[in-house]
C-alpha cells in the first residue's frame, strides 16, 4: 500500500475530534476537511525555509508574479508577493535559473500545492533556455525565419489538415470555429502526441506526409496547435526535426502553440503564427456570415448603379425621340440639300477666280521673257553665230579658215565660209572685208 503523504498518528489531539465531529454522510469527509488535512502533513514534513534551484517557467505578473521553477524531472509552482519583488534588483523571466527561499504551503482555491517565495537570488539562463536560443540563431542563419519564404494563405480553403492531438481541447476549439464561420470547411485530423519524447517525430512525419500527399489529397493549409503550458510542455515544437518539415510543407501552414507569451521555433517557421487555435482558424478560414453580408452590399450597389445607368440610358432614349431628325426628317434633308447648292455654286466661282488670276500671271510672265529674250535682242539689230556643230561661238579663234558658220538673224539664218581666222589682222577697206558677210540666206 502506498504511503500517504502525511501520517494521521502525528495530527494533533485537538484536530482529529473536530474533524470527527464535523464528518457526516456516514462519515465521509468534506474538501476543506482533506485540504486542511493536506495542509497540516506539508506543514510537518516539509521544513519551514527551503533553498530551491531551478529555472524559472512561465512567468507572469507585475505586481504579484507567479511563476514556476524546474528541472529536468520535476516542476514547482511558486508565487512572489509584490512586497517581496520588488526588493529583487535583477530582471526575473522564463530561462532565468534562481535560487529561491522560502515555504510550501497547500492552496485550497486552486487544490495544489504551492512554493511562497520570500527570496529570489538569479543565477543565469538554464539549459532548456539555452538551447532554444541556439537552434534558433542556427535556423535564422539558414533562412527558415525569412518573411520572403513564407506562402501566402489560400482566400477560400475547402481543405484543412489539423495537426494535433485528438484529446486535446485545441481539436475541439478548431472544429467549434471553422464550423460556425465556414461551415463547408473539410478537416482532416492528423492525431499526433504534442509532448513528450514521440511528439517531435510524430508532428515532422505528419506534416511531411501532408506536403508529399497534399495535391493528390486536396489539402489547402495546415493547422498545427496545441494548448499552453510551459516550456517542457511545448518542447516538442522546439525541436529541429519539427523545423524542418515546416519549413519543406509544400501547403501553408498556420501555427497555434501555447499563448500569446509563449513562442516555439514551430511558429516562428510558421507561415503564419497565431495566439490561439482560435484565432489560428479564424486567420485561416473566412467567415461565411461576414461575406454574405459584403455579397448583399455588392448587390445593393450594383443594383443602384444598373438603376442609375438605365435612367440615364432612358433620358438619352428620350432626347434621340424629341430630335428633329425623327420629328421631321424631310427638313433635315431639304436643309443639307440647300447647304451642298451653296457649296457647289461657291465652289464653281472660286474655280472661276483662280482660273483668271492664273492667266493673268501668265501673261505677265510672258511679257516679261518677252522683253528679255533672244528674239527680242536680235530684233534691235543683234545677231550669233554657230559654228559646224551648231555650238555659239564666242571667240574668233575657236574657228579656222574654210570653216562653215552660221550667223542667226531676226528673221533668219545665213550660212559662210571662213576665209580668214581670227588671228589675221586686215586693214580697213580690205577687198576681203567687203566679201564678209556673203553667203547663203536660208
Amino acid at each position: 500500500m502506498t504511503r500517504l503523504p502525511f501520517d494521521p498518528d502525528r495530527l494533533s489531539t485537538p484536530l482529529a475530534p473536530d474533524l470527527g465531529s464535523q464528518q457526516g454522510n456516514d462519515g465521509a469527509m468534506t474538501v476543506s476537511q482533506v485540504a486542511l488535512l493536506i495542509n497540516q502533513a506539508v506543514a510537518d514534513a516539509a521544513p519551514r525555509k527551503i533553498r530551491v534551484v531551478g529555472e524559472v517557467s512561465n512567468f507572469v505578473g507585475r505586481d504579484h508574479w507567479f511563476f514556476s521553477i524546474k528541472d529536468d524531472q520535476a516542476t514547482l509552482r511558486c508565487v512572489c508577493f509584490a512586497s517581496i519583488a520588488r526588493q529583487v534588483k535583477a530582471p526575473v523571466q522564463d530561462g532565468l535559473t534562481v535560487v529561491i527561499t522560502g515555504r510550501l504551503a497547500f492552496y485550497e482555491v486552486q487544490g495544489h500545492i504551492q512554493f511562497y517565495v520570500d527570496k529570489v537570488e538569479p543565477v543565469g539562463q538554464g539549459p532548456l533556455e539555452l538551447q532554444l536560443r541556439v537552434l534558433c540563431d542556427q535556423l535564422a542563419k539558414l533562412g527558415y525565419f525569412d518573411e520572403e519564404k513564407k506562402l501566402s494563405l489560400p482566400a477560400f480553403p475547402q481543405c484543412v489538415a489539423v495537426v494535433t492531438s485528438r484529446s486535446g481541447a485545441a481539436l475541439q476549439d478548431v472544429i467549434d470555429t471553422t464550423s460556425r464561420r465556414w461551415p463547408g470547411l473539410e478537416l482532416l485530423l492528423y492525431d499526433v502526441r504534442v509532448q513528450g519524447d514521440q511528439a517531435a517525430g510524430q508532428i515532422g512525419d505528419a506534416i511531411t506526409t501532408i506536403s508529399q500527399q497534399a495535391a493528390k489529397i486536396g489539402i489547402d493549409a495546415v493547422l498545427l496547435t496545441r494548448g499552453g503550458g510551459s516550456i517542457e510542455d511545448l518542447w516538442a515544437f522546439n525541436e529541429r526535426v519539427v523545423a524542418d518539415a515546416i519549413y519543406h510543407c509544400k501547403v501553408p501552414i498556420v501555427a497555434a502553440i501555447g499563448h500569446q507569451t509563449d513562442t516555439t521555433v514551430a511558429e516562428l517557421v510558421a507561415d503564419l503564427r497565431s495566439a490561439t487555435p482560435t484565432q489560428a482558424a479564424m486567420a485561416l478560414v473566412p467567415d461565411a456570415a461576414a461575406l454574405m453580408m459584403q455579397v448583399h452590399q455588392y448587390a445593393q450597389r450594383l443594383t443602384g448603379l444598373l438603376s442609375r445607368q438605365s435612367s440615364y440610358a432612358q433620358q438619352r432614349l428620350d432626347a434621340v425621340r424629341r430630335h428633329s431628325l425623327f420629328r421631321r426628317p424631310d427638313l433635315l434633308v431639304n436643309t443639307a440639300d440647300q447647304r451642298l447648292s451653296d457649296l457647289v455654286t461657291q465652289l464653281v466661282r472660286s474655280e472661276k477666280r483662280c482660273i483668271e488670276e492664273r492667266n493673268r500671271m501668265v501673261a505677265a510672265l510672258d511679257r516679261q521673257l518677252s522683253g528679255v529674250g533672244p528674239q527680242s535682242i536680235l530684233g534691235r539689230g543683234y545677231s550669233y553665230t554657230l559654228d559646224s556643230g551648231n555650238r555659239p561661238l564666242k571667240l574668233a579663234k575657236d574657228v579656222q579658215k574654210g570653216h562653215r558658220i552660221t550667223t542667226v538673224l531676226c528673221d533668219g539664218r545665213i550660212s559662210s565660209i571662213v576665209e580668214s581666222s581670227g588671228k589675221e589682222t586686215l586693214p580697213v577697206g580690205h577687198p576681203k572685208q567687203s566679201d564678209r558677210g556673203q553667203g547663203d540666206l536660208f
